[in-house]
């Protein structure tokens, strides 16, 4: 008996060592199609920011010798951002169209219409999913330009409100971000209908019988049931029209040009405006920067609400 053990430790598998290898060559082979992916993505995604991040170190300008040889400034630009009194304001404007048009707006009603796609009969289907989805297709200097032609003091919007006697303000004047934002939502709305459709349809539906038996009403089984449910895909979808309209600048400048003054001024308008219309390319950037910062928390609160249900 003595004499074969030798030989049955000779008969032994290869060691953990040898099965990690092999597992890291198998993923390294795997990784293989993936690597022109990835080079195309740095490189036009990754490459950009990473110049304007390094841009918003120079005064780099338009126009004069900084055009030509543009000098590294360090945090200047940040700290005369600071100090510029349309900042604060463009900032706050900025949180308050996130906010109110995608956050609210577009997830909202989005969800709404999802749950009237689903118990409505075919033809109301039909005409809500042409008249939403229309509006997203649409190129979006098209849907800017259809916004302003509504919104406008001889539109659409006031010629209705006149025809049932009500004289209807200058509303890209005296209520720019209200337009702004009502269009922004209108442009939106259907990629949140869309995603939430599919959301609510993989709900299973013995769950919510379950809950119509036990008697909750219909309020209690989208509080309890649906909503819980469809949670990752609320914030998933929270984080990309949230990101999406944090950098909506064609609507906003075609509609109100960030007017009048700085009423309508986002970020991405004052970016513009700081970049090209000033020739000040280094503050532009900076201000870019900022949106990027923005855009960065945002997904991170995104991201660790769904934490806990992928662990």
């Amino acid at each position: 008996m003595a004499t074969l053990a030798p030989a049955a430790a000779g008969t032994r598998g290869p060691g953990p060592q040898a099965s990690r290898g092999r597992h890291l060559r198998r993923d390294a082979r795997r990784l293989v199609p993936l690597a022109p992916a990835v080079v195309l993505l740095a490189l036009f995604m990754l490459g950009p920011v990473l110049w304007s991040f390094y841009g918003s170190f120079t005064n780099a300008a338009l126009t004069g010798p900084a055009a030509a040889n543009p000098e590294f400034v360090g945090f200047e630009n940040y700290a005369n951002l600071l100090a510029d009194p349309d900042f604060p304001k463009s900032l706050w404007l900025t949180v308050l169209f996130v906010v109110a048009s995608a956050i609210v707006g577009q997830n909202v009603l989005g969800l709404s219409l999802a749950m009237l796609m689903r118990s409505a009969v075919a033809p109301v289907r039909a005409v809500v999913a042409t008249l939403v989805v229309a509006a997203w297709v649409l190129p979006e200097i098209v849907a800017a330009f259809a916004a302003y032609a509504f919104f406008h003091a001889d539109g659409t919007l006031n010629s209705v409100l006149s025809g049932i006697g009500v004289a209807g303000p200058d509303w890209l004047f005296e209520y720019p971000m209200l337009a702004v934002i009502l269009a922004n939502v209108w442009r939106g709305t259907a990629f949140s209908m869309m995603v939430y459709s599919a959301a609510i349809a993989e709900v299973p539906p013995e769950i919510t019988e379950a809950a119509t038996v036990d008697g909750a009403s219909g309020v209690q089984r989208l509080v309890w049931v649906t909503l819980p449910t469809i949670r990752r895909s609320i914030s998933t979808n929270l984080m990309l029209t949230t990101l999406q309209t944090l950098s909506v600048f064609t609507l906003i400048y075609v509609m109100t040009g960030g007017g009048p003054g700085t009423d309508s001024s986002t970020l991405p308008i004052l970016a513009y405006q700081e970049a090209f219309k000033f020739a000040q390319v280094g503050y532009g950037t900076a201000i870019a920067t900022v949106m990027l910062v923005i855009g960065a928390v945002f997904s991170v609160v995104y991201i660790r609400s769904l934490k806990p249900e992928v662990d």
